[in-house]
């Protein structure tokens, strides 16, 4: 069995200190000569030296590990959150622990208990229900960075990084694009009301409702949960309101969910009821016919969310404690003008 090589055996052959070895290593030699360090990281490559993980954390005081919670990984939004995080973390030289909470709090607080127990440098997450956010609290007060990403918290709170949409502006711009086709009679499918997110895609709509002199009917209004089924269920009960031409569903698959039902019961889009979707998920260019919804940089905010949790890790200055991406419409074919006198 061949014996793994140590650092002490690099030294060794090299025949400098440990600690001069440790320094090319971990990239602080600018007091070291071209030549010694040339000489080390040649001995590194043919010995095929492979650092130790926990021994290095044990020196610096980092793992290399970051946290990343999400609360549904079978929602495409969420895979692309990962991707951009899981390239930007491997660019840096960080590796990832994915988590997956299923949006329950019980499950969210067990993963942070394994997260702080394998000694992650930092965490990035999407909470999920837990109002008061106490365990954000209790990381941060612990020492370990915390940055959250599309779900919004209370501005109150001190020390807090996120990297969000501006899901109001992206609920606006939904709306007023169906207004501005003609559309009166919009439903509304939301998310999950505890999020902020989803608060804020409705006051979006409600906006741009109020701001076309368009009163605001509650029973048009449907709380659903993110996910295909509850744009189903919303989509029964829209329909019991002949005078609905369009539907405004606060993510994509809750829109997948409206398309199923309204296809069942022989409704035809968008000749009958058009269709608004947000998120911007690949599957929508597949559907027939093609979804118009809003676009979230999901992948870029991925990525951002770990530059900056990277920076607070390794002690840098962050600008900005909260960066928040501008939404786009999407058009596509599930929307079209309505005439009343069609």
């Amino acid at each position: 069995m061949q014996v793994a090589i140590t650092i002490k055996d690099i030294a060794r052959l090299a025949n400098v200190s440990i600690t001069t070895v440790s320094k090319v290593i971990n990239n602080k030699d600018d007091s070291i000569s071209e030549q010694t360090k040339n000489k080390i990281l040649q001995i590194i490559k043919e010995t095929n030296y492979q650092p130790n993980a926990i021994a290095r954390s044990l020196v610096t005081k980092k793992t290399k590990t970051i946290g990343l919670i999400i609360p549904d990984i079978t929602n495409p939004f969420f895979p692309e959150i990962a991707r951009g995080a899981e390239d930007c973390a491997n660019i840096y030289g960080y590796n990832i622990f994915l988590c997956n909470t299923d949006d329950n709090a019980e499950k969210e607080n067990n993963y942070i208990a394994v997260l702080r127990e394998k000694c992650v440098d930092g965490i990035i997450f999407t909470s999920s229900s837990i109002p008061k956010y106490e365990h954000i609290i209790d990381l941060i007060d612990s020492g370990i960075p915390v940055v959250m990403i599309d779900r919004s918290i209370e501005p109150k709170l001190k020390n807090i990084y996120g990297v969000f949409l501006d899901n109001y502006k992206g609920g606006y711009l939904a709306t007023k694009y169906l207004i501005e086709l003609g559309h009166r009679n919009i439903a509304c499918i939301t998310g999950p009301l505890y999020t902020k997110s989803a608060i804020e895609r409705l006051n979006g709509y409600k906006k741009a409702l109020s701001d076309f002199n368009i009163e605001i009917n509650n029973s048009m209004i449907i709380e659903g949960d993110f996910k295909i089924n509850s744009g189903m269920v919303a989509a029964e009960k829209i329909i019991e309101n002949k005078d609905v031409t369009g539907i405004f569903a606060c993510n994509d698959l809750m829109a997948y969910g409206v398309y199923k039902t309204l296809k069942k019961k022989g409704y035809r889009i968008p000749d009958d009821i058009s269709i608004v979707g947000f998120d911007d998920i690949q599957l929508s260019q597949i559907l027939e016919p093609q979804l118009t919804t809003i676009k979230q940089p999901s992948y870029d905010m991925g990525l951002t969310a770990t530059r900056v949790l990277i920076k607070l890790i390794e002690g840098e200055k962050v600008r900005k404690k909260v960066v928040k991406f501008e939404p786009s419409l999407i058009e596509r074919k599930s929307v079209r003008e309505y005439h009343n006198n069609i």
